[in-house]
């Protein structure tokens, strides 16, 4: 029997490559996706997708989604905004969803949570399994409130018959996913120790911007590949849990420099710690700055049981991806 599958935020990154993967999903029959802003599915050349503007602060739009679906899928979250602002959509607006889908019944419930759900700690082991419990990082909004999330979806669906599977991506890239180096970059750039460096060789001609470079290693992995861990766990092909997604190797910010046409200079790691720390300190001027936590802590994750369970296999690796990504903004005028 074909699936129905009912998805919030499928005009995101990761959403619009997963609408990819399921239309040419034959066990899959229907998809209904919700988000807020207008979306035309046809355009993009799609049959199986149909599409309602919603909010997922409506408990009714959330139950009129999920009513007859066998899965929800939840990939709505406010990445960038005021702190209290993220914090009623995502928390809020994540709670209404997982009732709303225990309450319709689903078979399967999948939610895209991240690696930063387990916080940036110092302590935590090197590479991080599943076994590792959530505990985010206070500081830094976006991954206390995916930590948070996950204990509130083990709440609620505590009980029920609903199998859970949480995929928690580490950084994800791709043409469709430039957020590395429209965001996280610029991040790292405003908690950079050396500013009156890189202001002053930032006015000369033709010297390149320049990103400070501690020597953290970085994983990433391209956005067709979580959609295709997100269509396996849609179909139930490995058991219910939490599964960690990387695709191989690392990068580290002298590539990421060098694939956008920066330059990076290499500084002790304790100095770019001070960095991160100051604008978080200063995160009242914009959220985005705690996102330099980011690039102070290294946060590695073993992705072994989503291979071995949930048949997954990831098509790019970490410098192939950072590639796309960089010609992708590129081509957007990003780095203009």
């Amino acid at each position: 029997m074909s699936l129905t599958v009912a998805v919030t935020g499928p005009t995101g990154e990761i959403g619009l490559p997963l609408m990819d993967v399921l239309e040419r999903d034959e066990a899959v029959g229907s998809v209904l996706g919700m988000a807020r802003r207008p979306f035309e599915p046809a355009l993009e050349g799609w049959e199986k997708i149909s599409y309602r503007r919603g909010d997922i602060l409506d408990r009714g739009s959330l139950a009129a989604l999920f009513d007859g679906a066998d899965v929800a899928v939840h990939l709505a979250f406010a990445i960038f905004g005021a702190r209290e602002q993220t914090r009623r959509v995502n928390l809020e607006g994540s709670r209404n969803v997982f009732e709303a889908a225990v309450a319709a019944g689903v078979k399967r419930l999948v939610y895209a949570s991240s690696v930063a759900a387990y916080g940036f700690h110092p302590d935590n082991p090197q590479p991080l399994t599943e076994e590792v419990p959530p505990r985010g990082s206070v500081g830094f909004y976006y991954s206390a409130q995916k930590a948070e999330l996950e204990a509130t979806l083990s709440e609620i669906v505590s009980g029920s018959e609903v199998d859970v599977y949480v995929v928690r991506p580490c950084v994800v890239a791709g043409p469709r996913a430039t957020m590395l180096i429209e965001q996280v970059v610029k991040s790292a750039r405003l908690g950079d120790p050396l500013p009156a460096l890189r202001r002053g060789l930032g006015r000369l001609p033709l010297v390149r911007p320049v990103l400070p470079n501690a020597g953290i290693p970085i994983q990433l992995v391209h956005h067709d590949d979580v959609a295709r861990a997100l269509a396996a766990a849609i179909a139930g092909d490995g058991p219910p849990g939490a599964y960690n997604l990387a695709g191989e190797g690392l990068v580290g910010v002298d590539e990421i420099a060098a694939a956008i046409g920066w330059r990076s200079v290499r500084v002790p790691s304790p100095a770019v710690g001070l960095g991160a720390g100051l604008a978080r300190r200063l995160s009242f001027v914009s959220p985005q700055l705690e996102w330099a936590a980011a690039f102070a802590t290294p946060v590695l994750m073993d992705a072994g049981k989503a291979r071995r369970e949930l048949g997954w296999d990831p098509h790019f690796d970490a410098a192939e991806t950072l590639i796309q990504t960089a010609i992708s903004a590129r081509e957007a005028g990003l780095l203009d």
